[in-house]
């Protein structure tokens, strides 16, 4: 594997994103952090190894929300190598029962809409729109670089793409082709919850999302949270990449699109 690092900005990598779990990993000189943590311990123990990293380096956990996909290994994880964790009031209480005990000292809130100082590095929260109680995503700032985690929404408003416009990376929801959804075999209200406003956004919808927030600085989308039922690779990075090219952008060049796996973590990357 061919790990590129750096000493002085973000080193990433999506280790897991996909309906099954999502877990992403990113360090600087003094912080290393997880957002999510979808899988088993076990499972995100291996992922980590997989990158030459371990759980023992970790200094905290931050959560986007409530859904088993991205918070399935929170607890085990906080407890066995006694992690901070931090996500927003509301979700904090929707998903104690689920990830069972974690020391008070351990738990944090981190409000939606706030910029958090954790080490070397500011992380801003912002909301979106998702059938969860309170579902948050970040933005992550060192230096003159930033790094942006957006899945699961069902659309993204202007205040949120005014949030998030000009990074030099994102990993960004690329969930599913509307057709094969539609053609599937899901139930009729899961697939109406998928489409809707509180739902994910499609290659489509993710695309165009794209073309409004990428900027000079943006060289690198992650497309994310594929469905496996509902959207292939090669189907999401050729829809993106047209759609990105149709409005002028150099997909490819400029900006290369990056693939994602619910089950293999994309080789460490720095920016």
């Amino acid at each position: 594997m061919h790990i590129i690092v750096s000493e002085t900005s973000f080193n990433i990598s999506v280790l897991a994103s996909g309906s099954t779990g999502n877990s992403l990993y990113i360090e600087t000189d003094k912080r290393k952090v997880l957002v999510d943590a979808g899988l088993s311990g076990k499972k995100i123990t291996s992922l980590l190894a997989s990158i030459n990293r371990s759980p023992d380096d970790l200094d905290a956990i931050l959560v986007t929300h409530e859904h088993r996909d991205h918070i399935h290994g929170v607890g085990v994880l906080a407890r066995k190598y006694h992690l901070d964790i931090y996500a927003n009031e509301l979700t904090w209480h929707a998903m104690e029962k689920s990830i069972g005990n974690v020391p008070f000292e351990q738990r944090h809130i981190f409000d939606m809409g706030k910029v958090m100082t954790f080490g070397d590095m500011d992380i801003e929260s912002f909301g979106v729109s998702h059938d969860a109680v309170a579902p948050q995503f970040y933005r992550f700032y060192k230096d003159d670089k930033s790094f942006v985690v957006l899945t699961d929404t069902g659309y993204c408003s202007e205040q949120v793409k005014g949030v998030i416009k000009n990074a030099d990376a994102y990993l960004l929801e690329s969930n599913h082709d509307p057709n094969m959804l539609r053609m599937g075999r899901y139930p009729w209200n899961t697939k109406q919850r998928i489409l809707g406003d509180k739902g994910h956004l499609s290659n489509e919808d993710g695309a165009l999302t794209a073309t409004e927030i990428i900027g000079d600085r943006t060289k690198h989308i992650y497309l994310g949270h594929l469905s496996k039922e509902n959207n292939m690779k090669e189907l999401a990075n050729m829809t993106v990449t047209g759609i990105l090219q149709q409005h002028d952008i150099d997909a490819g060049g400029q900006v290369k699109i990056m693939d994602t796996d619910p089950d293999k973590a994309c080789d460490l990357f720095a920016i």
